[in-house]
């Protein structure tokens, strides 16, 4: 069987297998995103907080999150909710097996790695706006909530852009782990093709390819987002 007919989505090929994998990966790594965002925002906000407790706990979330291996990490989210949710059911008088959804596992084990490195870059760009800017709001008589919303945000959001956005293409590989734990991803998929057909080299091949379409398309939108926000900047 030809090349074309293996990657058709006709009898006999994985086409239909390969776009499901894409489906998944954009779809775990565009839910993993804004749960990155969050949580790397307030542990961002928590280095910065004035109790010392507070900030030590900002600080050993991102050295944990940061220092090890993002699939070891992954491992510890789905197997260790696993025997924690189990152990927590037998206490409860609930018996039986009970398994975590790999594809939730996945996308809080990524949030996790994401948000520690997202931390830096929302704690650096708090760090590159002046602090004038916060009496400011004061002055005119915004609330903390109402001068981080309103003054701080949007150019806090413009600083930590250009950071964020290699964060995303990082997050985008990233998925390519959970096909250790079942996901079907494209990783996964594109290597059972491989495995079943004996055409490693085209398959794997074609993840490259698609990855690389993927990093492609998102710096068109990662560019079109920064030249509107630039230009939001240079109107105010």
């Amino acid at each position: 069987m030809g090349s074309i007919a293996l990657l058709g989505f006709g009898e006999g090929g994985w086409g239909l297998s390969i776009a499901s994998g894409i489906l998944v990966t954009v779809t775990l790594a565009l839910a993993t995103l804004p749960v990155g965002l969050l949580i790397g925002f307030f542990v961002a906000l928590g280095k910065q907080a004035e109790e010392p407790s507070i900030r030590l706990a900002a600080n050993m979330y991102t050295t944990i999150f940061r220092g090890l291996p993002e699939l070891l990490t992954l491992f510890l989210v789905y197997f260790g909710a696993q025997i924690g949710i189990q152990k927590l059911g037998v206490l409860l008088g609930f018996a039986g097996t009970i398994e975590i959804n790999s594809f939730l596992a996945g996308m809080f084990a990524m949030g996790a790695v994401f948000s520690s490195y997202a931390s830096e870059v929302f704690l650096s760009a708090f760090r590159a706006i002046p602090r004038g800017q916060y009496e400011g709001g004061y002055a005119i008589g915004l609330s903390y909530g109402q001068t981080m919303w309103k003054v701080v945000l949007p150019q806090l959001i413009r600083v930590a852009l250009p950071g964020l956005s290699n964060l995303w293409m990082i997050l985008l590989k990233d998925t390519a782990l959970v096909s250790a734990i079942g996901l079907a991803d494209i990783l996964r998929q594109t290597g059972v093709a491989a495995r079943v057909t004996k055409h490693a080299f085209l398959f794997y091949g074609t993840a490259c390819l698609i990855y690389l379409v993927l990093a492609i398309l998102s710096s068109f939108v990662i560019n079109a987002i920064e030249r509107r926000t630039t230009a939001s900047g240079v109107r105010r």
